[in-house]
């Protein structure tokens, strides 16, 4: 965990977060054998991580997408949350595993999973590639975690500062004077 970027310092190589990805693909495969599952990916930032996850896992699963968001263009959330995509596949009687970018404040993935159980599946859990507890305003808990960071904006391996810099094959984060720069 170390080096530069093309901006800001690499906290997460491409290696290190596919390697992580295996681990937790494998803990999938194992709490999930035997059993129907749908994995639902996040767009558009968490696509790096899900394919990463989809990849390793052993298990043959249904997958679908769904677009929700607090931020628009700013590097903080506003707090409401809009579903601009939202899945067809049928989620009754199925575990559900919703593959996040990062949790932060925790609100969207929280509205999220409330509207997701309306439909009603067997379960509802999250899978995310970063948690921010620093940021967090609710008691939204992912319940597998690839990495913990630090209160920066994360950019990178898919996460974004105003649709910009998502294909960075390792996860950064920028300061005020690079989005000064941007």
């Amino acid at each position: 965990m170390a080096g530069e970027g093309i901006i800001g310092k690499v906290l997460y190589s491409q290696e290190e977060i596919e390697a992580r990805a295996k681990e937790v693909a494998a803990q999938i495969d194992k709490d999930y054998e035997g059993e129907d599952l749908i994995l639902l990916c996040t767009l558009k930032g968490s696509v790096m991580w899900f394919a990463d996850i989809l990849k390793y896992m052993e298990h043959d699963c249904k997958i679908d997408f769904i677009s929700a968001s607090s931020y628009g263009s700013s590097t903080s959330s506003s707090g409401v949350v809009k579903i601009k995509f939202d899945p067809n596949i049928n989620m009754y009687n199925n575990h559900v595993l919703v593959v996040e970018d990062i949790v932060d404040s925790g609100i969207t993935l929280q509205y999220l999973m409330g509207k997701l159980e309306e439909r009603g599946p067997k379960s509802v859990k999250v899978c995310t590639m970063l948690n921010k507890e620093a940021r967090r305003t609710t008691d939204f808990h992912a319940d597998y975690v690839g990495f913990e960071v630090d209160d920066l904006f994360i950019i990178g391996y898919g996460l974004d500062y105003d649709q910009r810099l998502r294909g960075l094959p390792y996860i950064s984060y920028l300061e005020e004077s690079d989005v000064e720069a941007l």
